[in-house]
């Protein structure tokens, strides 16, 4: 029986399972964002929920818990200056977990976890594929140009 076995082991040592955890987090605050396997995904779930937790009671006495797991001053200083104020409202449920794929390798099931509420990514104009190239050029037009040319004949 289980009893009074909290968390999982994920096949490491107890110092690695620490260090692993407190790289992750931070990772996760710097990028908000990161793509792992799912068991580590949903141990990181508590762990990050738990530094959030700490930054929106946002005393000094919470800083210092944070920056004694974290150990990056610009991470904490993000976590208590920006990310706080997306979760005032919220009580709990700071991350999200996405299933991916299999990973090829050893078939691990491999997630996204990300931040709730984070500033979408600015889309970028996709670049015309190389048919669409060749159509130009048959209609008689450089790449790129496109209908200003058509208007204005």
């Amino acid at each position: 029986m289980r009893h009074n076995c909290v968390g999982r082991k994920l096949s490491r040592d107890s110092s690695h399972r620490k260090a692993l955890m407190r790289n992750m987090v931070t990772a996760l605050l710097e990028h908000e964002r990161i793509e792992t396997t799912l068991a580590k995904a949903k141990e990181l779930r508590i762990e990050a929920d738990r530094m959030i937790t700490l930054a929106k009671k946002g005393d000094l006495h919470a800083r210092r818990q944070a920056l004694a797991y974290i150990q990056d001053k610009q991470m904490v200083h993000k976590l208590f200056a920006e990310i706080k104020d997306r979760f005032m409202e919220r009580n709990g449920g700071y991350t999200k977990i996405t299933k991916l794929r299999y990973r090829r390798g050893d078939a691990a099931p491999v997630s996204v976890i990300e931040l709730l509420g984070r500033p979408e990514a600015i889309k970028t104009k996709k670049k015309k594929s190389k048919a669409g190239e060749a159509l130009d050029k048959v209609k008689g037009m450089m790449p790129g140009q496109g209908k200003k040319e058509e208007a204005s004949e």
